[in-house]
């Protein structure tokens, strides 16, 4: 889509790929930092022809573009250049990139340190380095919990072992909400990966019973304790949850949180 005389500016980017500065916890809890989630991404992004938009010189700058190729040895990648010349100039000026795309109703952001110019299938393109990172902003719709550090919740998964057995394994649960949870893995032995589907899982919900949930692991990364442990720790969705569940989790998040903030007003 290149024009090299075009000087008209680029239209206002479209809702779902504008550039969006995050919390601090937001950032950590959906940016991914395993190469292999990152490449599948990428990937996906190119499969689906997905809009994106390339922010620069600290968000003054923009132009839409698309990703067009991955190399096969997963290090570099190849961008669609924009309509504007003189925008396309300006970008490989900078060392700073900000890509902002959408998949499946999720927003995508990474940053590129600069890009230079090639051609690829006989266009002019941009080539840059694959993203060291890459966020994955799916947010909850509904109020999030946050256990008390030394109270964790106790859920237990079901794994296949290599023998097909079911080998069930307990994580500690660190979020909670009508959404999904957050929980930390000790065990090395447990494979875990976005996207993937955890059925039967026994949430341990104290005064309320326990609640058997399908999960689906929508963010995952490592984190390093004080101590220098590494834990997995993961984002999760409730699959199909029913109404009768959805109403017990309601009722131990109300009771939870009236509990703290009575905790916090030294009245309990």
């Amino acid at each position: 889509m290149t024009d090299e005389t075009s000087r008209t500016p680029a239209p206002f980017p479209p809702a779902q790929t504008r550039f969006e500065r995050l919390r601090d916890e937001e950032e950590r809890d959906f940016t991914l930092r395993s190469r292999s989630e990152i490449l599948a991404i990428l990937r996906s992004l190119i499969h689906h022809n997905a809009l994106m938009t390339v922010y620069f010189n600290q968000g003054q700058d923009f132009m839409l573009s698309s990703l067009l190729h991955l190399a096969e040895d997963g290090r570099t990648l190849v961008l669609d250049v924009g309509s504007n010349a003189d925008m396309n100039r300006r970008a490989l000026s900078v060392d700073k990139l900000i890509c902002v795309s959408n998949l499946d109703k999720v927003k995508i952001q990474f940053v590129l340190d600069g890009v230079d110019a090639v051609q690829y299938e006989g266009r002019p393109a941009f080539l840059a380095n694959v993203p060291a990172s890459l966020v994955r902003l799916q947010r909850r719709d509904t109020y999030r919990f946050v256990l008390p550090v030394l109270q964790p919740l106790r859920c237990s998964i079901p794994f296949v072992t290599y023998d097909g057995r079911l080998q069930p394994q307990e994580v500690s649960v660190i979020d909670i909400s009508a959404g999904g949870i957050g929980f930390l893995s000790k065990s090395e032995n447990i494979d875990l990966s976005t996207d993937m589907l955890l059925e039967n899982c026994r949430l341990d919900l104290p005064e309320v019973g326990i609640l058997t949930v399908n999960l689906c692991i929508r963010s995952l990364y490592e984190v390093v304790l004080l101590t220098g442990a590494r834990h997995k720790r993961a984002g999760c969705q409730f699959i199909h949850l029913d109404s009768k569940q959805e109403m017990q989790l309601q009722r131990f998040i109300i009771t939870a949180e009236r509990e703290r903030k009575a905790q916090a007003l030294g009245m309990a």
